[in-house]
Order: structure tokens, then C-alpha cells, then sequence
């Protein structure tokens, strides 16, 4: 089955409700026997002196949609999976908000929790997405993904 590559962007925070949605739709789906989910939130980290307050995120849209097609078709040959779905913001996310997820599915969760894992370091590490720290100071610093 080819696969064609989803946008995976959402603007501002990803809500609890698109998270909710997203775990309820597969509750039809009686061959899967296990989640795994990572929410990445938006943390109140000290920097020179001052407090994050929000990140404002921006992508190179076209490349980054071709790498997460690229890495999502990795590990769908490397993991036995049902489904798997990443959504990642694009524009301002504050303290406390959500602004990765990444959702898998299989038969085991042995599987579901690997894939998650590995998709997640793979789209920190090779995706063409910046985030620009926005401080209480009014001054800004670029993120760097460890």
C-alpha cells in the first residue's frame, strides 16, 4: 500500500481535544492492543536570567512534510504497526501547552512503545522545525532539540 505524506502541522497548540479525538477514533479498531503517546508541553525553562514563557515555532513546510514521510515510512517497515499519527505546532505555543504528538498503535505495546520512542528522537533530530524561546524579558532565543 503506498502511502502519501500528511500534514502534520497545526497551528498554535495541539488541543486536548484533537487528542482526545485522535485515541477515541481507533477505539473501532479491535485488532490494536496498544497506545503509546508522547505529548511534548511547553516548559517554563530559566534562561539568561529571565523565564520561557512560549516558543514560537516555524518549519521549512515542504522538506519538513517529505522528512516525516520519509521517517514514518521507516518505521512502519521497521515496527509492526496499525496506525501511527504526528502532529507538531507551528506558530506560538505557551507554557503548559502541548506542542508535539506523537500517537502509535499495534497489536502489543512492546511495539507501540519502541516505535513511539524512535519516531520521537528521529523527528527531534531530522526535522527542519525551529522554535524561537520567547522570555519574559521581552528577548527571544533559538531552541536547541537535544
Amino acid at each position: 500500500m503506498i502511502r502519501k505524506p500528511k500534514n502534520i502541522f497545526v497551528e498554535g497548540p495541539i488541543t486536548s481535544d484533537r487528542i482526545a479525538t485522535a485515541i477515541q477514533n481507533h477505539s473501532t479498531k479491535t485488532t490494536i492492543g496498544a497506545h503509546s503517546i508522547f505529548l511534548g508541553q511547553i516548559r517554563a525553562d530559566e534562561k539568561e536570567g529571565s523565564v520561557v514563557k512560549a516558543i514560537e515555532y516555524t518549519a521549512y513546510e515542504d522538506m519538513a512534510l517529505e522528512k516525516a514521510f520519509e521517517i514514518r515510512e521507516a518505521i512502519f517497515e521497521k515496527y509492526p504497526l496499525t496506525c501511527m499519527h504526528i502532529y507538531h505546532s507551528l506558530g506560538r505555543v505557551h507554557v503548559g501547552e502541548i506542542s508535539l504528538f506523537v500517537f502509535t498503535s499495534s497489536k502489543h505495546r512492546k511495539v507501540a512503545i519502541a516505535a513511539c520512542e524512535e519516531l520521537v528522537e528521529r523527528l527531534k533530530k531530522e526535522l527542519p522545525v525551529w522554535g524561537k524561546e520567547l522570555l519574559g524579558s521581552e528577548e527571544a532565543t533559538w531552541k536547541e532539540n537535544t
